[in-house]
């Protein structure tokens, strides 16, 4: 109870009876350490007869216990700390109340500092006073940790005590993630271990309370902010009053965006525990809640009686719903993009999800306003029921239990959903449930099916021509030997066979693992017809495996090379940017197999007018041509007149949009020639200043400026030789733009090319003097 008492008695114990195992090997010396330090640690913990009560000996005892966690004598910090650390946990077991008041309380105290909650003094509120040092809040995570996660004991007292502080917690992990900092990791397993030691509905509040969901969980004080320290740690400081509106509203919402994609990772880590599916589920459910509640607000409200105050109440409200609403859209559009489909790890959690997408659906349903995004995600929920029912997992009696509770829905499915396909399926469902799988109908199977085929990693999908109902039974066959091989028996088994995200493109099933030369007349005539399907996945994926077996210089498929052109080019003019992305593809790699036919083809649809084709169609020709000129390699020398003429004629092209995509394409293309420019260089520099000086839209003057700038960068030292013809003509024309051009853009193109033009000339008149020293060896 004396300073430094604590120092003492720990140093006596471990040098006392530090040569008893002197003769040891390694792991018994360590496991006798641990032993004299948990012994310790009881001694400590251990009120003396002599002290007048606990308090006063914890009162006296536990600042020296505090300091031995910042022992800085190597030798023996292990030991102190590994003391420290359980006389902390066996204290805080046998007297809760004493620990919280002399031990937690201490070492989470810059963390309360700066809590929304505390009460900071009027001296400490001038911008830029430092509420929290770096060495405090260093100290302070770096105890927590060893008490806590190295500790490992989810001691009610120790839970309880850590749950206040976990949004300021959250927010200094925020502020590491965005730069460099030595307590990033630390701050990253104390979270996850708090939310692993949890009860489930708690960890799922704490995580509301990180995305901005619930503002009465205790988050960092509004006038606070973490800020680089000297040494490299972090310290929290009063942050300046931001006066612009419009600043402050970008830095909160930058600042909630970041947040959520750092909430993002941080779930990510918490997937096999079942956490991040459970947060997903709630996510669902409160956005359909909100919607449905603004709906009912609407409709419940009456404005002609109300006051002007009430009315700004109210509409103050909608807003603040509104928010909420935009905050949850964007919690799971981040959560779909961090989690994989192992997010679910039993049945229980995928009836949630399912339910909850129902749900949502009946609501959008109910009010007339169910998109293209809610109709495809509730298709996909009803797969993955369609896949459990199908053979994918063993249900037993209690799994049947649980999804009982999707029959109300599903029945307001099958009644209220416009589409004949789902009202069916949900029909369907509703009977091989009831059935317990006793009657399944075909509709099922193919759902499970089309579910199955949209990730099958494994290529165990048989793809003869059986008839449905055998080729269905197969592949939930293989699917169950999987499960039955790789999962424990109380999981969905989803892990291996269904996405959780909805895929824009599912390959196709009758060409998952097909090898060379095994393609026939059938399955070719089948993908063909599907490239023309009017459902946009499958038309995206009949087209990616078309370009797959192109690749793979499929005999039966290169004979037809003139119609699969003729297709990739008609879905080019598509809107949706997967199905044309998907045609570009195709036509680069049939150009690959064929270049002097496809090219030549390509350059008259890029010359054609806009009456024939659509601007937008033009320009994705010219990034196929680009995509060509890129494979092409050096071998482009032999297409360089017909590609620079096309280029040249589309920069006198009427339409504006054409013709800055021409210089664009002209000026890469240049780039890539060097010396096989020859005698175009000059037909393409009175190109550039012609248009430089003369086109009346501000980009395509842009794009000329931006071609010299890419030939100079790209020819560096080479474009004294290249481009030595037409040099002076170059200068003089950057020289005009920058004296008389009146948009700045143009002007700074034209001076970055001015500066890129001097360093060549430099370099060229006053090459660098090189210091050699040459060693001649005698025979």
């Amino acid at each position: 109870m004396r300073p430094s008492g604590v120092q003492a008695v720990v140093r006596g114990i471990l040098e006392g009876v530090g040569a008893g195992v002197a003769g040891g090997s390694d792991a018994e010396a360590t496991a006798a350490d641990w032993k004299k330090c948990d012994l310790i640690a009881k001694i400590l913990a251990s009120c003396p007869q002599q002290s007048l009560s606990p308090e006063d000996y914890y009162r006296d005892t536990c600042p020296q216990i505090l300091d031995l966690f910042h022992f800085q004598d190597k030798l023996t910090a292990r030991q102190f700390q590994r003391v420290a650390t359980t006389t902390f946990i066996t204290m805080s077991r046998e007297h809760p109340q004493l620990a919280a008041k002399y031990l937690l309380q201490p070492v989470l105290a810059p963390l309360h500092r700066c809590l929304n909650t505390a009460e900071i003094p009027e001296n400490d509120m001038v911008p830029g006073t430092i509420l929290v040092t770096e060495e405090e809040l260093s100290r302070c995570i770096e105890d927590v940790f060893k008490v806590y996660v190295v500790g490992n004991e989810p001691l009610t007292v120790l839970v309880d005590s850590l749950l206040p502080v976990l949004g300021v917690l959250f927010s200094l992990y925020c502020f590491t993630k965005q730069s460099v900092s030595h307590i990033r990791s630390l701050c990253q397993e104390i979270l996850l271990w708090i939310l692993g030691k949890l009860e489930r509905n708690k960890a799922v509040a704490s995580l509301k309370g990180f995305a901005g969901l619930d503002r009465s969980v205790p988050s960092l004080h509004s006038l606070c902010q973490f800020r680089a320290a000297t040494q490299g740690g972090i310290m929290v400081t009063i942050k300046e009053a931001i006066c612009d509106e419009d600043e402050a509203l970008y830095q909160k919402v930058s600042s909630e965006q970041y947040q959520l994609e750092h909430l993002g990772d941080l779930l990510s880590h918490c997937q096999e525990s079942g956490l991040a599916g459970d947060f997903f589920i709630f996510c669902l459910k409160e956005l359909t809640h909100v919607a449905v509640e603004n709906e009912a607000e609407l409709k419940t409200q009456h404005f002609s009686s109300k006051s002007l105050l009430e009315l700004e109440q109210h509409q103050t409200l909608l807003v603040e719903g509104q928010e909420q609403k935009l905050l949850v859209l964007q919690l799971l559009a981040v959560l779909c993009e961090r989690m994989s489909e192992q997010i679910f790890t039993n049945i229980t959690q995928v009836v949630d999800f399912v339910a909850a997408t129902l749900q949502r659906a009946c609501a959008s349903l109910a009010h007339q306003t169910e998109s293209t995004v809610e109709s495809q995600t509730l298709s996909m929920s009803m797969g993955l029921v369609a896949v459990m029912l199908g053979g994918a997992v063993q249900l037993n009696s209690s799994d049947f239990a649980v999804l009982k509770q999707l029959l109300p829905l599903l029945e307001k499915v099958s009644i209220t959903h416009p589409d004949p396909v789902i009202q069916e399926l949900a029909a369907d469902l509703r009977i091989t449930i009831s059935t317990h799988g006793a009657f399944s109908t075909e509709a099922v199977s193919v759902a499970a099916q089309s579910t199955l085929n949209k990730k099958d990693p494994e290529g165990k999908i048989e793809e003869q021509q059986q008839t449905s109902h055998e080729r269905y039974t197969d592949v939930s066959q293989n699917h169950l030997e999987q499960q039955q091989s790789h999962e424990k028996p109380n999981q969905t088994g989803l892990k291996s066979s269904a996405p959780l995200i909805p895929q824009e493109v599912s390959e196709s099933s009758t060409t998952a693992n097909q090898k060379s030369g095994s393609i026939t007349t059938e399955q070719l005539q089948e993908v063909l017809l599907s490239a023309y399907d009017p459902q946009i996945p499958t038309r995206a994926a009949a087209l990616r495996t078309l370009s797959r077996w192109i690749e793979r210089r499929e005999a039966r498929v290169l004979e037809v090379q003139e119609k699969l052109l003729k297709i990739f080019l008609e879905n080019l003019e598509h809107e949706d940017a997967f199905v044309y992305l998907s045609a570009i593809q195709g036509i680069t790699l049939l150009s690959d197999a064929y270049p002097e036919k496809i090219l030549i083809g390509l350059l008259a649809q890029y010359d054609s007018s806009k009456d024939k084709h659509t601007p937008e169609t033009r320009m994705k020709v010219g990034e196929v041509l680009m995509r060509i000129v890129r494979a092409l390699g050096d071998m482009v020398s032999k297409y360089r007149e017909p590609l620079i003429h096309t280029f040249l004629r589309g920069v006198r092209d009427p339409d504006s949009a054409h013709r800055a995509s021409s210089l664009s394409n002209l000026g890469e293309l240049c780039q890539r020639l060097d010396f096989l420019l020859g005698s175009v260089v000059h037909e393409v520099t009175a190109c550039l200043i012609a248009v430089a000086k003369t086109d009346h839209e501000v980009q395509v003057r842009r794009a000329a400026i931006h071609v010299i700038v890419l030939l100079l960068r790209g020819l560096s030292q080479k474009a004294t030789e290249v481009l030595r013809d037409v040099l002076k003509d170059l200068y003089h024309l950057l020289k005009h733009v920058v004296r008389s051009e009146p948009d700045d853009v143009a002007r700074l193109h034209a001076q970055l090319a001015l500066e890129e033009l001097d360093e060549i000339m430099r370099n060229f008149l006053f090459p660098p003097q090189k210091l050699e020293k040459k060693i001649v060896v005698l025979p």
